[in-house]
């Protein structure tokens, strides 16, 4: 009796478990999917639909609005823009983190929590307070420019609002505590001893960066990759702000698409924004994980 009471004990717990599980994680899951994709499939089908200025949208089936889209100059230009924009914050926003990750992760000081809450505390205010503070910063009469022509370094006020670089520089300070997050808790499950296994065999800083820290990093820097290159490729208020009305990325070109109520354009842009996000994603992943695998 004394062996066959675990295996009874076992088998007995592992449906109610399996139950348990299935009863918490289904509610969520089920919610998620009906708010996620059925919008989704609703608006798939309206880019499918002709626009009509007198009906608003007529119902057919027709790939219109995606071949007015790739055939279009303009339309392929803010697309691209989207792109490089989003790839360079990316890029920044990896390496601004990654020494900064590595310090919180490592530090044994008693204010550790509050080093990790002034990275945070950024995410309490909305993008909008956050754009409109480097607008102050940014503009012909902002601290910069006053600064600078008080000091005699410039003669005229330089034109640094309404250009690419003050998105750049918006969309990097909104993402940057993202990627710091998630690369610190990765760093932080990283033993000690195999960096210092590392030291002790002869290989520098640089060295046991590259050939350890790096590697065993991965996960973390594939997700905080993942999670800043989506934001950037979707950032509305920082563009529209700060990079004026000259200035386009898809976000605010399927909001003002939907705005004229050219939905099924609209639609169509929505979607191919998507498709780009996850696919280079995707792809960007595929091939980081093939290279390190190596």
């Amino acid at each position: 009796m004394a062996t066959t009471a675990p295996a009874q004990f076992q088998s007995d717990e592992a449906p109610t478990s399996l139950l348990s599980a299935s009863t918490l994680v289904g509610p969520a899951t089920v919610f998620v999917a009906a708010g996620l994709l059925v919008p989704l499939a609703i608006l798939l089908r309206y880019s499918f639909n002709r626009f009509d200025p007198r009906r608003m949208m007529v119902e057919t089936f027709s790939l219109d609005n995606y071949v007015k889209f790739f055939a279009d100059p303009y339309y392929t230009g803010v697309l691209w823009t989207t792109l490089r924009v989003a790839a360079l914050c990316t890029v920044i926003c990896l390496v601004m983190a990654l020494p900064l990750a590595y310090v919180l992760a490592r530090t044994r000081s008693r204010y550790k929590n509050v080093l990790i809450m002034l990275v945070v505390l950024p995410l309490f205010v909305g993008n909008a307070v956050r754009a409109a503070g480097w607008m102050t910063l940014f503009g012909s009469k902002g601290f910069l420019n006053v600064t600078l022509m008080q000091f005699g370094a410039i003669s005229e006020p330089l034109q640094l609002m309404y250009t690419e670089g003050a998105v750049v520089a918006g969309i990097i300070a909104v993402n940057l505590p993202y990627m710091v997050l998630t690369l610190q808790s990765v760093i932080e499950g990283i033993n000690r001893n195999v960096e210092e296994a590392a030291f002790s065999l002869g290989a520098g800083p640089m060295t046991m960066f590259r050939r350890v820290l790096l590697p065993l990093s991965l996960p973390g820097i594939l997700a905080g990759t993942i999670l800043t290159f989506i934001l950037g490729m979707n950032a509305y208020a920082t563009p529209v702000l700060l990079g004026g009305p000259k200035f386009r990325m898809m976000a605010p070109l399927v909001y003002g698409q939907f705005q004229l109520n050219n939905w099924p354009f609209g639609a169509s842009a929505a979607f191919v924004l998507m498709t780009a996000t996850l696919g280079l994603t995707a792809s960007a992943n595929i091939l980081i994980q093939r290279r390190f695998r190596r």
